[in-house]
């Protein structure tokens, strides 16, 4: 729950943040007749994310060869570390950008009187992360780190609501609030999750026997804690603990976490 809660916190975050701020530079504008089509393109943006995630499960359920659907799995679980640590990255850095690059879109658009185009702005804004976030749900789904349907939609709406909360809070206080810290250490969290993920791919490989099972289990510390206790399986789908790994799942999940952990560190300390 809580890793589906801080994926849409963040996506929720972003997305919210850019159309907050598209409504704000409205007002400033005295362009308020303009509001509705920035909501028109919101719900669009949030019923196309809706469309997408049904369309996905059913692809995904078309797969009734085990071999097929592992390798199906794993290319999403893949896809969704590299999204998600690019994401973690350099997501505040092009935020700050895309502020700057709404806004100027807005200028244009209001003077030229093109409603359709805000409305379109809008919903790119939130179905590109809509989008991220069906992708980033639904590996987390398949990475078999506990995490069920039930658990994963529920930290989802949290993290929804509490981005749309503290989005508003932003607009409506009148003190500039520093987000930086906030996307930092949320960005450090996220590559353990994305850690978690990638190493989960290397286990559906080797479930489709594209890798081999070298040393599995490498050990077991399963007497310490147990990946299927209650702190086990808390552990197990926030940062993908296993407590008898093989050894290409934890040299997956321990290199990635180097490489990425000094992109991060390196990105931070300017």
């Amino acid at each position: 729950m809580l890793a589906s809660l801080l994926i849409t916190l963040r996506e929720g975050l972003e997305a919210f943040l850019l159309v907050g701020i598209c409504l704000s530079y409205l007002d400033k504008l005295n362009a308020r007749r303009f509001n509705r089509y920035i909501y028109a393109g919101v719900v669009v943006g949030l019923l196309t994310s809706l469309v997408v995630a049904f369309l996905f499960q059913v692809v995904v359920d078309q797969f009734n060869n085990e071999k097929y659907r592992n390798l199906l799995m794993a290319g999403i679980l893949i896809f969704a570390t590299l999204v998600l640590s690019s994401m973690a990255l350099w997501m505040q850095k092009q935020g700050g950008k895309e502020a700057g690059q709404m806004k100027e879109n807005v200028t244009q658009l209001v003077n030229g009187e093109k409603a359709f185009g805000l409305a379109l702005l809008a919903f790119l804004a939130v179905m590109r992360e809509g989008f991220e976030t069906v992708l980033f749900f639904s590996a987390l789904v398949y990475s078999g780190q506990g995490i069920t349907l039930q658990s994963g939609l529920s930290g989802a709406v949290v993290g929804l609501l509490l981005a749309l909360v503290l989005v508003w809070l932003l607009m409506r206080s009148t003190r500039k609030v520093a987000l930086r810290p906030f996307f930092r250490w949320s960005s450090l969290l996220i590559l353990v999750i994305a850690a978690g993920l990638f190493s989960s791919s290397i286990n559906m490989l080797q479930a489709a026997q594209w890798l081999p099972m070298v040393m599995s289990p490498l050990f077991d510390i399963s007497f310490i804690l147990d990946d299927r206790s209650v702190f086990g399986t808390f552990l197990r789908a926030l940062f993908g603990y296993n407590s008898s790994p093989g050894l290409l799942q934890l040299l997956a999940w321990g290199g990635y976490l180097l490489v990425f952990g000094y992109f991060w560190r390196r990105q931070y300390a300017q």
